[in-house]
């Protein structure tokens, strides 16, 4: 049997349908979103098939009927009528201010006036050019006008760390997009796609009727491959393969409908040979994401226990750039699960798979050493303490760890003085192991500051640092005295509890002490 070609990187519907490529079904999902709604707007991390779903869209209004041949929307849409589209793409290439930006604007409305065979009379006027374009496309076509956006907010995005230029590439945008308010008498669908959700007061400025669909539980696999969609569309290409471990690697995505895969894991990790790699984290290391950890001297094990009000349903703003949304909305987390509490709805976040886990935190460790030549040697000497529960050893890590951080990266802060620092080092160096890190792990006593789960042992560790300005507290005493051990204790499992204590001046480890629970304690 001849197998379907992968279309990695193939954006373009038409291509994939006439070349004989692997195409998942998503028709069914956009009839039902065209027949529900008329302003979509849908956020997804980059290269989870938003692009193609954009121009499946466009070839359904255009009635190129011939493409859908034995597709869920075959029979059920009026192939007899057409629409004309305007496209929308900050999809490739970089925009570095608003020069750019407008520039960009008028060669996208240019290519989009000799589709539709329309000539505006304001040709150097953005948004006089793209509301002239709309109604001179609705009289010649006799047809209500389709307005498709890809990538609406790469343009903010790719200068997100310079905030005086990310509101003017704002400022622009928003004079772009506020045309389609303008002009709701003429539309009869518009969709917009992005990565991220920003406030309406700012870049959806008048688009208050919008449907956000990011959430929506009946389009949470609008995007993406579900575990159905791999195990059988996917199941000759995946013959003799572990199907748990490619699952551990590139599932776990949540939008409130399956867990889902990354396309471009899926299709990258069949065609090198079932290799387990890095693939869609390595196609766009998030370097703004870094530089905002940075920045916030973010606590790094919250990433392991994480919650958050509604605000991950809202939006945020260019000043006011919120962590853990970013994250999410990036797909470096993802939904754990939702509780609701009388009138207020919780999301409990997590690091979707493996690749995700041990990828961030790699970059994240950069941070703290640029230019690590002795990192691989402390990271295996680490994990090799771990699973030989040889605590002598696994001390002595940790000391080359801290060791090996730059001088320069304690001056002009007081970082070194927290146990937030110290405990953020320790757990992107065993996250980055693909170890399985709780972060002030709750029990009824108190948190724990870190735990780690593994086959054959649990380590619970307490962090302090030594002040002269603060009474001494011994961190393995305190284990003891909130019985930390005992959430643990029904696992059938060593335990090792280890208290750390670190010197400001040494900026490292100065008191290393551990021992296993007894009944007693």
């Amino acid at each position: 049997m001849t197998l379907k070609k992968l279309p990695i990187g193939i954006q373009t519907f038409s291509k994939i349908r006439e070349d004989d490529f692997i195409y998942i079904d998503k028709t069914g999902m956009a009839l039902e979103l065209i027949d529900t709604y008329q302003y979509v707007f849908l956020s997804r991390p980059r290269r989870f098939g938003k692009s193609l779903f954009l121009d499946t869209l466009r070839n359904i209004f255009e009635g190129n009927k011939h493409f859908f041949t034995d597709l869920a929307i075959e029979n059920q849409w009026d192939w007899d009528v057409s629409y004309p589209v305007i496209r929308v793409s900050f999809a490739s290439g970089k925009i570095e201010n608003r020069e750019q930006l407008d520039h960009r604007l008028l060669r996208i409305l240019k290519q989009n006036q000799q589709e539709l065979n329309i000539e505006c009379e304001e040709p150097d006027s953005v948004a006089g050019c793209f509301e002239e374009l709309i109604r001179k496309a609705h009289a010649k076509y006799n047809q209500k006008v389709v307005v498709l956006v890809d990538e609406y907010d790469k343009p903010i995005l790719d200068n997100i760390t310079n905030t005086v230029v990310a509101k003017q590439i704002r400022d622009g945008l928003v004079n772009f997009y506020s045309v389609i308010k303008g002009s709701d008498e003429f539309l009869r669908f518009a969709f917009l796609t992005g990565v991220s959700k920003f406030t309406k007061t700012s870049i959806f400025s008048g688009l208050n009727n919008i449907t956000d669909i990011s959430l929506d539980e009946e389009f949470g696999d609008i995007c993406g491959y579900s575990q159905q969609d791999v195990e059988t569309t996917f199941a000759p290409y995946l013959e003799g393969v572990d199907m748990d471990k490619v699952k551990q690697w590139y599932n776990g995505y949540n939008f409130l409908g399956s867990q889902m895969y990354n396309p471009f894991d899926i299709l990258k990790f069949i065609a090198n040979k079932h290799t387990f790699r890095n693939y869609w984290f390595e196609s766009g290391t998030p370097t703004f994401l870094i530089e905002l950890i940075k920045k916030q001297n973010y606590f790094l094990p919250s990433l392991t226990n994480l919650r958050v009000d509604e605000k991950l349903l809202n939006s945020f703003d260019i000043d006011n750039l919120d962590l853990e949304v970013v994250l999410y909305q990036s797909g470096y987390l993802t939904i754990d699960r939702v509780q609701t509490l009388g009138v207020n709805t919780f999301f409990y976040l997590k690091l979707p798979n493996l690749e995700v886990k041990a990828s961030l935190t790699n970059a994240i460790l950069k941070l703290f050493n640029n230019s690590p030549s002795n990192q691989a040697d402390i990271q295996v000497n680490t994990h090799m303490a771990l699973l030989e529960n040889n605590m002598d050893n696994f001390k002595q890590a940790l000391s080359s760890m801290f060791a090996s951080i730059p001088y320069n990266n304690y001056t002009n802060n007081d970082i070194k003085n927290y146990e937030g620092f110290y405990a953020s080092v320790i757990y992107v160096y065993l996250q980055s192991l693909g170890l399985n890190i709780i972060g002030e792990d709750v029990t009824n006593k108190g948190r724990i500051d870190l735990t780690i789960l593994m086959e054959h042992a649990i380590y619970i560790f307490e962090f302090k640092v030594e002040r002269p300005d603060q009474p001494e507290t011994n961190a393995l005493q305190q284990i003891k005295d909130k019985r930390y051990a005992d959430k643990y204790l029904n696992t059938q499992k060593p335990i090792y509890m280890v208290g750390i204590h670190f010197d400001t001046e040494k900026k490292n480890i100065t008191h290393f002490e551990w021992e296993k629970p007894t009944p007693n304690q």
